[in-house]
């Protein structure tokens, strides 16, 4: 298309690889398709693999002394602690602003929220735990539902369904697939069960910086958004609202992030970091 930016490219003095004529199959088509940036090297997917062990050993470290009666910023030092003492920086901390090292999200906050003294988590509750890792250099984000106690058995089929809908998202995430088919899957899992899915938070590519394309929407569409292409590391993480899936911006957050349900109802999300292959998706975080 005239004046359309050219994603793709053969390098200069190089045959084309089957990646590459696979790649520029789908960009004449019309299709949207990475930049050669977005397919990691295999000395760049080690670096992010190595974050993610740290990533996922800091949730195992919460997973031990979650309890009810501890406050949200408890969870923060263990976090903090944890994580630098790996040799490790915990992306969150002061990110655009965010004042903490991890994001604790609470039943009808969706997202981005911030640990205090006294949000403290009681019986019943469920509390999203959110962390992004940096290790030299590399980047690597997964979030994690935990119960508090007993729960009514509403927010524990919310908790789970949740997790289902991470599960099937990375089921449809095939090479040369498309963005569109992983939302499509999740959205069709979730409304199984009248559930609203956020439409205004999405995935993201990962590895190099905190957010990079392609941008990984949970709802919509086949065949739409970005091609899939084996080298590329990118987030799934899907907030499932009990309710409507619409959401707004605390108010009383004085520092404008906190994500909560438009209507108030409880709300879910897991999140892993993965790597495209050739067959299928490889799970760097847990």
């Amino acid at each position: 298309m005239f004046g359309r930016k050219k994603r793709w490219h053969a390098v200069k003095g190089q045959e084309l690889t089957e990646l590459d004529k696979k790649v520029m199959y789908w960009e004449n088509k019309g299709k949207l398709v990475p930049t050669r940036d977005l397919i990691k090297t295999s000395e760049q997917i080690e670096g992010i693999r190595q974050s993610g062990l740290i990533n996922t050993a800091v949730l195992d470290e919460v997973a031990k002394h979650i309890h009810a009666g501890m406050n949200t910023l408890e969870i923060d030092k263990i976090c903090y602690d944890f994580c630098t003492s790996k040799g490790a920086i915990p992306a969150c901390l002061n990110y655009e602003g965010f004042p903490k090292s991890v994001c604790t999200s609470i039943n009808e906050v969706v997202c981005h929220g911030i640990p205090k003294e006294d949000d403290v988590l009681k019986e019943g509750d469920i509390v999203n735990v959110d962390f992004t890792t940096i290790y030299n250099g590399y980047y690597a984000d997964a979030s994690r539902m935990f119960i508090i106690g007993k729960t009514t058995p509403e927010k524990e089929q919310l908790v789970r369904v949740a997790k289902e809908c991470l599960e099937v998202g990375a089921e449809a995430a095939k090479p040369y697939c498309f963005v569109g088919d992983i939302g499509h899957a999740i959205q069709k899992h979730a409304e199984k069960y009248n559930y609203g899915v956020v439409r205004d938070l999405c995935g993201h590519g990962v590895g190099l910086a905190f957010h990079e394309e392609p941008e990984v929407v949970h709802f919509g569409h086949k065949n739409t958004g970005m091609l899939l292409v084996p080298g590329m590391v990118f987030t799934i993480e899907p907030m499932i609202n009990m309710g409507t899936w619409k959401v707004f911006i605390d108010a009383e957050d004085e520092y404008g992030w906190e994500v909560i349900t438009e209507d108030e109802l409880p709300s879910a999300q897991w999140e892993h970091t993965f790597l495209m292959t050739e067959h299928g998706v490889e799970i760097l975080t847990y």
